[in-house]
């Protein structure tokens, strides 16, 4: 079989991977890709079969196995201090690149600056961009003339 029919095959393939997310067809559609490769060389027509057979199944038998079970895996969950990063901050005192205060989650933390020349008045709110020991580092959501 040519060459060009192995990677029309491999991109309908893919393709209708795209739109299944099954895990099957994309591997047949590495598979048809190696095909294309094996004929590109001059390989006959039985030894792409055999490299399609060959790869596809070692494609289902290792690689989605792998893949499911990566693909269960729960999300990771940020906890503790982690957490609070990219939350929102209400400025309860006046933040410099030093020391302020904001309120977070419904408790007070100290805060500083992120960029040390802003100065974030009280009432401002504030994105949480790290957490350093007790102390948030905070960026203003607003920047105010």
């Amino acid at each position: 079989m040519p060459w060009f029919v192995w990677l029309l095959l491999a991109a309908a393939l893919g393709v209708a991977e795209f739109f299944t997310l099954t895990l099957v067809l994309g591997l047949f559609a590495g598979a048809a890709l190696v095909a294309a490769v094996v004929a590109g060389v001059g390989v006959g027509t039985l030894g792409q079969l055999v490299a399609l057979g060959v790869t596809a199944a070692a494609g289902l038998l290792l690689a989605r196995p792998a893949a499911l079970r990566y693909m269960a895996q729960p999300p990771v969950m940020r906890d503790g201090s982690d957490a609070l990063i990219g939350r929102r901050a209400e400025v309860v005192q006046e933040v410099t690149a030093t020391r302020g205060l904001v309120r977070l989650g419904g408790e007070e933390w100290t805060a500083r600056a992120f960029d040390e020349t802003h100065v974030i008045p009280v009432g401002a709110l504030v994105d949480v961009m790290e957490i350093q020991g007790a102390t948030a580092v905070v960026y203003p959501r607003e920047l105010l003339p």
